[in-house]
């Protein structure tokens, strides 16, 4: 249930605390009122486990901008970092290459990607809301907005070291080649690059693409695992709260490093007790509004809250829920630097571990023991 709070939001539980009567932000406090209130729960220290891109530096340019989420804003993340970009229709983030894999979700709108391997084969999709691309590390690529109003995406890449400054673009990359190299590179006479740009262009506009059967380039045959998925299209895992899509290497084959859960959960509903092994869990939250108790062993527990355009993190190992604590659908991605998806559920492991141990543990009646969920998948009870 969700924790009460008193009406003008002041940290006080019962006869504990008082009112703030110095400096302060309401809106901040609204918008984390068990940092405000703790839970009596909550106990010890615990490295920071949040932050919102709304606090990230906006890099604005020609055409979109970026936004991102590394180890610099957010220090426990060191296998994860994240970029929220928006690219208007027409508007290209430019033909570049990284050091680490990227891995997108599609918020909204539409674009266009191309790539080309080490083999010289090629692709090109349309890719849309709800679906999802994947580059290995050192794949050269692009991104365009479509028709309309161009799109906004998530982008995730498998190192929390990881920063957009630090791609290998395109244009930056020719601007440090001498042009007598580059004609002799290209077997063209020197004047062909005079007018190259002297700096990287990074996100520039041009026009619309137009149908992606015209861009379609053959080069060596098509590339033999495509770049990118339809998350939506695949059937869901539906509970009496919510639902679950999970897609890892099982599902979407060129995605070796980044496995990922979409969770929807409705208003009262929450993700059950669980913890990771095999990962670190990077959350995006895309609508509503979440409840996250995070235990780490050693009597500690800290409680945070969270709402659209947040990102969260729980370390591997660590037991934790998500709880919908508004009253409109809570919907955000669990992503993990794994090729697979893997959860311990709280109730499976007592619901399968023998009746008498458990009893001896928890001294709970026997009929609550019976209804305890057994199921084999992420539960949204």
């Amino acid at each position: 249930m969700k924790k009460k709070t008193t009406q003008k939001h002041e940290p006080i539980s019962g006869k504990l605390g008082a009112n703030i009567i110095g400096p302060r932000n309401h809106e901040l406090e609204k918008q984390n009122p068990d940092l405000l209130v703790p839970p009596r729960t909550d106990q010890g220290l615990m490295p920071n486990l949040k932050w919102s891109f709304a606090d990230s530096h906006m890099r604005i340019e020609e055409g979109g901008w970026a936004r991102e989420v590394t180890v610099r804003e957010l220090p426990i993340s060191t296998a994860i970092a994240g970029v929220n970009m928006r690219l208007k229709a027409g508007a290209v983030r430019e033909l570049h290459w990284h050091h680490a894999a990227e891995w997108s979700y599609m918020l909204k709108g539409g674009a266009r990607i191309t790539a080309v391997d080490q083999n010289g084969c090629t692709f090109q999709d349309d890719i849309f809301e709800g679906d999802l691309w994947y580059f290995p590390a050192g794949i050269p690529h692009s991104i365009q907005g479509l028709e309309d109003d161009g799109c906004e995406f998530l982008l995730v890449f498998d190192d929390g070291n990881f920063s957009e400054e630090e791609t290998f673009l395109l244009t930056d990359f020719l601007a440090h080649i001498p042009k007598e190299v580059l004609a002799k590179n290209f077997q063209v006479a020197e004047k062909a690059f005079a007018n190259i740009p002297e700096k990287e262009l990074y996100i520039f506009e041009t026009k619309v693409p137009g149908p992606l059967a015209k861009d379609k380039v053959q080069g060596n045959g098509p590339v033999p695992i495509p770049f990118s998925h339809r998350m939506m299209a695949q059937k869901p895992i539906r509970t009496k709260s919510g639902t679950v899509r999970i897609t890892d290497s099982s599902v979407f084959p060129i995605s070796k490093t980044i496995a990922a859960a979409l969770v929807e959960i409705e208003p009262g509903g929450m993700r059950e007790l669980h913890w990771h092994p095999n990962a670190d869990e990077w959350q995006f939250y895309i609508a509503g509004q979440a409840r996250m108790t995070v235990f780490t062993a050693t009597a500690t527990a800290r409680t945070f809250n969270y709402q659209a355009g947040d990102v969260g993190v729980v370390p591997k190992h660590m037991g934790h829920y998500i709880e919908n604590i508004g009253d409109t659908t809570l919907r955000f991605l669990e992503i993990f630097k794994s090729d697979y998806f893997a959860d311990v559920s709280l109730s499976q492991w007592l619901a399968f571990t023998p009746r008498e141990l458990v009893k001896a543990h928890l001294k709970i009646d026997e009929k609550i023991l019976e209804k305890i969920p057994k199921t084999k998948r992420p539960v949204v009870p």
